[in-house]
């Protein structure tokens, strides 16, 4: 098994997690925070395998409530059922159309709060929820459905840098007979 794509994604979920952390500029505009993991999940369901996805979902869920006000853990569970779910029917999706990325990507989005808000309330936490909320919800989910093609094309341009790339057989076969002199 080649574990190159997994850690590219979770050194992205990394790098996504700590700029998401470190950069509020998109936060102070817009008034929420775009989150990157749940379209690096789209993209690890659709081409890679389950452990990436697991991976995935309990490293950069840890990752995140590290850096957020979120119990330790409370988005890991979110993220594995959406990546589990996608993975489960990837065999019916286009992967390769944009249109379904956007969409998937979307619903990821907009699928991932709402699991952590449902965790959250029956932990006990009652966090800050008004008519705002619908705003950052819509903006999560629209964040996610615009990353989602641009994760697609990251990883395809990675991909081509950093593997190999098939060679192509030559016009001659070595096997093939070559009749010399008259008919």
């Amino acid at each position: 098994m080649n574990w190159l794509p997994t850690l590219l994604i979770l050194a992205v979920a990394y790098l996504a997690v700590f700029l998401e952390g470190w950069c509020g500029l998109l936060r102070y505009c817009l008034g929420a925070q775009i989150d990157l993991l749940p379209a690096l999940m789209v993209y690890a369901s659709l081409t890679n395998g389950l452990a990436s996805i697991v991976l995935l979902a309990f490293c950069g869920g840890l990752w995140f409530d590290s850096l957020s006000l979120n119990p330790l853990g409370v988005s890991v569970l979110p993220l594995l059922v959406t990546g589990l779910l996608i993975y489960h029917s990837r065999e019916l999706l286009l992967r390769r159309s944009v249109f379904a990325q956007v969409v998937l990507g979307m619903m990821a989005g907009a699928a991932q709060p709402l699991g952590t808000l449902f965790l959250l309330l029956n932990l006990g936490r009652l966090p800050l929820l008004g008519w705002f909320s619908l705003w950052q919800w819509i903006v999560l989910a629209a964040g996610g459905g615009a990353l989602t093609p641009l994760c697609f094309q990251l990883f395809d341009r990675l991909h081509d840098a950093l593997a190999y790339q098939p060679v192509t057989p030559p016009a001659f076969r070595a096997d093939r007979e070559i009749k010399r002199g008259r008919l």
